[in-house]
């Protein structure tokens, strides 16, 4: 029992001495630094499965800047997967620069997915966006003015980080997109797009005065049109587009109508063929008649002679008048 109590007590000396050689030079850097960490703190981190020397680091680093961060708000944040470097880098940052920003904010803009560092330099140092975006395919903004012809612009957007709103603000993107529809706006209310080759900077001031920031997580300093070119006449293009869809309507619509008439003109020759056959049968009956008017004594035979003279005179008379054309209409005829 004696040796078994010797061994275990010799166990737990040599486990002490080896944590404390593991951790020696973490807790003496940060003592020497002014920013002191327990031994026991750092063998809780450890087990806690927290890298001691990012804490540290860390705690040096902010101890140096003048700020005052607790261990345990470093190794809550390092626990619930946030960057703890890039948090005390962005806190020194914003002290050196007098942008309010405490750790809690920090930390949450962090966890946000949002790279923290970058935003407060983005604050101290604005960035220049181009609008549109050239990594999303497209080059210029085209928007046509009300007299038909097309403008392409370009436009830079130079924005500040707004760190008050960095967490749930919009990104870059609507930012883009917002000022994209502004400078649409702009030119399609512009009565002519030499209004807008003029003066370039009116597009500027009047998206500027838009308010296009609003819920984003930046702060518009200032929107320039970079280029602006003219395109194509899309008032004379649509206008042609409409005249080759009328002119196809109006054929169509003729169309229609000469199919009709000349189903009408086929009704008419049909019926004409129909009076005609009426006509023929009413003569098959003439014969017929005289015939009957002779048996009943209505009719004599010179009566008949009479007839047939003024049927023959009546074709003669046809005949010449074939022959022999009537005179125009100033009363003298052609003689050849």
């Amino acid at each position: 029992m004696v040796i078994a109590v010797y061994v275990l007590i010799g166990i737990v000396a040599l486990a002490f001495v080896m944590l404390f050689l593991k951790f020696f030079s973490l807790w003496f850097r940060a003592l020497i630094s002014g920013a002191p960490v327990g031994l026991l703190k750092l063998i809780g981190m450890w087990i806690r499965r927290v890298k001691p020397s990012v804490i540290v680091d860390s705690r040096i680093m902010l101890t140096k800047a003048g700020l005052a961060i607790e261990t345990d708000f470093l190794e809550t944040h390092y626990l619930a997967g946030g960057d703890v470097i890039k948090v005390s880098k962005a806190l020194i940052a914003a002290n050196k620069a007098n942008i309010p920003l405490d750790f809690q904010k920090a930390a949450a803009i962090d966890l946000a997915g949002r790279d923290v560092l970058d935003a407060v330099k983005t604050s101290v140092n604005p960035r220049v966006i181009d609008c549109p975006d050239p990594a999303k395919g497209r080059t210029t903004i085209d928007a046509v003015a009300k007299d038909g012809i097309q403008l392409k612009a370009k436009a830079r957007v130079t924005v500040r980080a707004n760190i008050e709103r960095l967490v749930g603000g919009a990104t870059e993107e609507t930012v883009i997109a917002r000022v994209g529809e502004g400078i649409v706006t702009t030119i399609g209310s512009a009565f002519t797009y030499k209004d807008v080759l003029e003066n370039p900077d009116k597009i500027s001031k009047t998206v500027l005065a838009k308010g296009l920031d609003s819920g984003t997580a930046f702060e518009i300093l200032s929107i320039d049109i970079a280029d602006i070119d003219v395109g194509y006449n899309v008032g004379a293009k649509l206008q042609a587009d409409q005249a080759e869809a009328d002119k196809r309507r109006f054929q169509a619509v003729a169309e229609q109508r000469r199919a009709a008439a000349k189903a009408r003109e086929q009704e008419m020759v049909a019926l004409v063929r129909e009076n005609r056959a009426k006509v023929v049968l009413a003569e098959v009956e003439i014969p017929k008649a005289i015939a009957d008017s002779f048996r009943k004594g209505n009719l004599g035979i010179m009566d008949y002679y009479r007839l047939c003279n003024i049927e023959a005179d009546t074709e003669m008379r046809k005949s010449i008048g074939e022959e022999n054309p009537p005179a125009d209409k100033g009363g003298e005829s052609h003689e050849v």
